[in-house]
């Protein structure tokens, strides 16, 4: 399996930032990390390596980024409207760098956005604010709304929303979403959640899940036996959604 190390200085961010590449072919897939984790801990957990045989076929292609939530989203020393620039200016990051690299390093049509726990509202969210970029989006043991606690997660804007919050929100947006050319490329997106049913998240995710349906948005939602919060979970998630 090809492994390929790639860092620079981010214009967008203005700091190194650093990423691995797995395969040489097949549909690109954006992997987000897990909360404050970072680039090379799929690999780390097993996840990359239960991904060999499809990426060996050439079936898909990781691109492992990496995280910046310490400083945006989970940055509590930061009011809330900064939080939410510093994830703008990542995502900024993502649309005009890493999103071209794909494409110079493979010219195959999909792009798939993907992630787990917090990589899954990374993944959805730029997902569902740029459908026309993707061709599908994958999240496991995801949280939607972040400006809700959830058992033990807290909300993590304090009370605070504003435009930005509220279009970085799934669980917000969608029930409001009107646009014709969103809602067409939503609708061609093939989505996949995937939560245990004994995850914090369950709730979020049916009740996202009912939003789209609502919208006359396909997508699937498999709920597990369990927690199925943790590496173990995901090996296999991977192999059955990815």
């Amino acid at each position: 399996m090809r492994r390929e190390y790639h860092d620079w200085l981010s214009p967008a961010l203005d700091r190194r930032m650093e990423l691995l590449v797995f395969g040489e072919a097949g549909a690109r897939v954006l992997f987000f990390p897990t909360r404050r984790a970072r680039f090379f801990d799929y690999e780390n957990w097993g996840v990359v390596e239960a991904l060999r045989p499809r990426i060996e076929a050439g079936e898909l292609q990781l691109y492992c980024v990496d995280s910046i939530d310490g400083e945006s989203l989970y940055c509590s020393e930061k009011h809330p409207a900064e939080r939410i620039q510093r994830h703008l200016q990542y995502e900024r990051y993502i649309l005009e760098e890493v999103v071209p690299l794909t494409r110079q390093l493979n010219p195959h049509i999909c792009l798939v956005a993907a992630g787990c726990s917090m990589g899954a509202f990374h993944a959805v969210n730029l997902a569902f604010r740029h459908p026309d970029l993707f061709g599908k989006v994958v999240g496991l043991s995801g949280r939607y709304d972040l400006t809700q606690p959830m058992a033990s997660f807290r909300d993590l804007f304090q009370g605070y929303v504003d435009e930005d919050v509220y279009l970085n929100t799934p669980s917000r947006f969608i029930p409001q979403l009107d646009h014709e050319f969103y809602l067409a490329h939503l609708r061609r997106l093939d989505i996949t959640l995937a939560v245990g049913n004994e995850d914090a998240f369950l709730e979020n995710n049916l009740v996202l899940s009912q939003q789209l349906q609502e919208k006359h948005i396909d997508h699937q939602l498999h709920i597990w036996n369990g927690e199925a919060h943790s590496p173990l979970a995901w090996q296999s998630m991977v192999n059955l959604y990815l």
